[in-house]
């Protein structure tokens, strides 16, 4: 008997029972791996977007809260112990932003690669992108060997926090394997549009995390009392736990992309779409710490009152900003899927939605920020100074909220078609090309002080967005350009 597949190029062969029913079940594998890759070519945008956007939200608030959690227990050893821990911030963050930025170009290449139905490219990209993992894993080894104590110590003279400084950092980056392959695995599953999967690993991660804390930091149950080291342990021991659950749920069932060793060969294009994404990716998550302190160097100068507040307005802005980034999350996979597909107008619609949902989150964060900015200094426990200078800059730098969505959303877009460079630029210059130069002028050659600051966050919003427009625009003819072509 001859049956032939509706959808493919495959004529089976059968000459009894027993073949035909292997072929109603191979049949059934291959619709499921359809569905596997094709739903984020055929399920109605807006619903799509919101599926795999909201549980990319719900998880890094939940990172949030723990950072937040994590600095409360360690600022209970004392201002020493906060202070060891700040310290190795620079070199942390470089772990986390090496990971994600990497792990973004492994997750625009799989996107890209499923929506072209080239299935060994995309499965050779997730493998590709774990062995650069792993490279990366001993280069980190290297630093935390060699680069910890001559980094920390321009930073401090006090040898006690010195010593816990280089005890933390180099747990942090000695076995920061588990957070680099965590996070890898993080971008296969969002390339793949597996969000729900990530939002249950990312916060298994965070509670085993928190609970894990105090026990180390204070020796409860019977543990030692480690101090600043068992809350590095801490943080190893939760980025491996959830490194493992991936492992695990990766080998409960079939996914999208089959991680297989002969699909580890050396193809320069596949490392070349990783890195084209992740390098500027990566740097991009490095400039807030860069911006953050430069403009401290530069309000130091003025009053440190101002250096509270811009420290103040970065914790408030990430629950502002992070759930706008869970929209990006969730949006590059079917932007990616569909460019590789040849779908534009899915394209247009996903860029469409994702624009108007940041922008109504900037509205509320808006909103927020010009009628009750007492109220949420107030959380802070803000003294009459901290509370005047909070105010006028919170409402000044709300102005540049709602604009702030294209040029976000706009450089998530560039990652998911593969084109890093544009959004490398789009950042640059909502983080870093004006805002540093314009406070610098506005500071000191206009006199306006701190306000020359606050001015330079919405100017340089406005920048971004205008760049990020015209590069859409030219990418490609405007065929992206989501509501009309100029």
């Amino acid at each position: 008997q001859r049956v032939v597949y509706p959808t493919d190029h495959m004529v089976f062969l059968f000459q009894n029972s027993n073949r035909h029913m292997i072929f109603f079940i191979l049949l059934k594998g291959l619709r499921l791996m359809e569905k596997n890759n094709n739903f984020m070519g055929t399920r109605p945008v807006f619903p799509l977007l919101m599926s795999m956007s909201v549980p990319m939200m719900l998880s890094m608030l939940i990172q949030s809260l723990y950072n937040i959690i994590d600095s409360i227990y360690v600022s209970r050893l004392g201002t020493q112990a906060l202070t060891a821990v700040s310290l190795a911030y620079p070199l942390q963050n470089a772990i986390v932003s090496v990971a994600v930025g990497i792990g973004v170009g492994i997750s625009s290449a799989i996107s890209i690669h499923l929506g072209s139905d080239n299935q060994e490219k995309a499965n050779r990209a997730a493998v590709i992108g774990l062995a650069l993992t792993i490279i990366h894993c001993v280069l980190f080894i290297l630093a935390g060997i060699f680069i910890t104590h001559p980094f920390l110590s321009m930073f401090t003279d006090n040898p006690d926090v010195l010593e816990s400084a280089c005890i933390y950092t180099r747990i942090v980056l000695c076995f920061s394997f588990g957070s680099l392959l965590q996070i890898a695995f993080e971008k296969i599953f969002q390339g793949i549009g597996e969000m729900k999967v990530t939002m249950y690993m990312l916060t298994a991660g965070c509670i085993i995390n928190i609970i894990l804390d105090p026990i180390l930091i204070f020796g409860l149950l019977g543990f030692p009392a480690m101090g600043v080291a068992g809350a590095a342990v801490a943080t190893v021991i939760g980025q491996v736990c959830s490194f493992l659950l991936y492992v695990a749920a990766y080998r409960r069932k079939q996914y999208a992309v089959q991680l297989r060793l002969h699909d580890l060969v050396f193809d320069r294009a596949v490392i070349k779409q990783i890195y084209g994404v992740g390098i500027p990716s990566s740097i991009m998550l490095l400039l807030p710490s860069v911006l953050i302190s430069i403009l401290n160097s530069i309000l130091t100068a003025i009053s440190e009152v101002y250096v509270a507040v811009l420290g103040v307005y970065f914790k408030l802005q990430t629950f502002i900003y992070m759930p706008a980034n869970g929209i990006v999350q969730g949006m590059r996979p079917i932007i990616g899927y569909n460019y590789g597909a040849g779908k534009r107008e899915r394209v247009k619609k996903t860029i469409r939605y994702s624009l108007l949902s940041a922008a109504c989150l900037m509205l509320i964060g808006t909103g927020l920020a010009l009628l009750l900015p007492g109220q949420i200094l107030s959380l802070f426990k803000a003294d009459t100074e901290l509370m005047d200078a909070g105010i006028t800059a919170l409402r000044v730098i709300s102005a540049g909220f709602l604009v702030s969505s294209v040029g976000l959303i706009y450089a998530g877009v560039f990652e998911a078609l593969g084109n890093g460079r544009s959004s490398l630029v789009i950042s640059l210059l909502r983080q870093f090309i004006i805002t540093v130069p314009l406070s610098l002028i506005l500071t000191r050659a206009a006199g306006m002080g701190a306000l020359g600051v606050w001015i330079s966050f919405p100017a340089g919003e406005l920048c971004a967005s205008a760049a990020a427009v015209f590069l859409l625009k030219r990418y490609e003819k405007g065929v992206f350009n989501p509501f009309f072509n100029f």
